[in-house]
């Protein structure tokens, strides 16, 4: 197989405006995560909200799967009022990723969950969130700057599937985010943490992780580069099997 592979990356609807144009619906996700992906060898294929039933088949004709960062999903998915910090403003992406993440899971797709992403996952493996970190940690260096993204340390736990891909005691990662994962859902571990004890890394079985910093928005592209190495191991397997079956 010398076909690179089709990593699906989540986007969302958003009133935008440009050229002459103003206040159209868009399907948008930022620039750094299909370049993300292209860096790493990847062909990035965007993902836009569409019925969740659908989400099989869209993963059907990819190889691996990018749940991007963004808004809030809505607490009710794991059974709490909204805090009065929680931003609810995309049903239509919450109920898309979940099913994009269900189908996913079930077919042992590779995939990645970035800040967002990986608060999705936790929900739909059955954990919760905290809904405003700065309410929990004494001084809060996730939410990022005035002016975007901050930065803060990570240290990967040893062991795991990210401690293997990240092998350093700690490293510093771009960050921007309020919520964090609380309890964690079935069949996850954790496998980072900031220093103030914030889970900052979960993972699954075969190649299943999220990230809870934005690595898209920095230079280091071995999570993204092990995603498209999963996703073309996973071709392989796939090409072998088509050929035994037809032997």
């Amino acid at each position: 197989m010398d076909r690179r592979p089709f990593i699906g990356v989540s986007t969302y609807l958003v009133d935008a405006s440009w050229s002459n144009w103003r206040g159209r619906r868009v399907a948008l996700v930022p620039e750094r995560y299909t370049a993300y992906v292209q860096e790493s060898g990847g062909i990035a294929v965007l993902l836009p909200p569409d019925s969740p039933d659908r989400a099989p088949e869209v993963l059907a004709r990819l190889d691996a799967l990018v749940i991007a960062g963004g808004p809030d999903i809505d607490p009710t998915y794991y059974g709490q009022p909204a805090h009065p910090r929680t931003e609810v403003d995309s049903p239509e992406r919450d109920r898309w990723e979940s099913a994009l993440l269900r189908a996913a899971l079930a077919a042992g797709m590779p995939l990645l969950g970035i800040c967002r992403g990986m608060q999705v996952l936790n929900v739909v493996c059955g954990g919760t969130l905290v809904q405003h970190l700065p309410d929990v940690v004494p001084v809060d260096v996730h939410g990022g700057t005035d002016g975007g993204y901050g930065t803060h340390l990570v240290r990967p736990v040893p062991g795991t599937l990210l401690g293997g891909l990240l092998p350093e005691s700690e490293l510093e990662v771009p960050t921007f985010h309020h919520q964090c994962v609380d309890r964690i859902g079935a069949g996850l571990r954790v496998s980072a943490h900031a220093p103030d004890g914030t889970v900052e890394a979960v993972e699954g079985p075969g190649f299943t992780l999220g990230v809870q910093w934005h690595p898209e928005q920095g230079d280091d592209l071995r999570v993204m580069q092990a995603l498209v190495q999963a996703a073309t191991a996973a071709q392989l397997d796939t090409a072998q099997l088509d050929t035994a079956l037809l032997a």
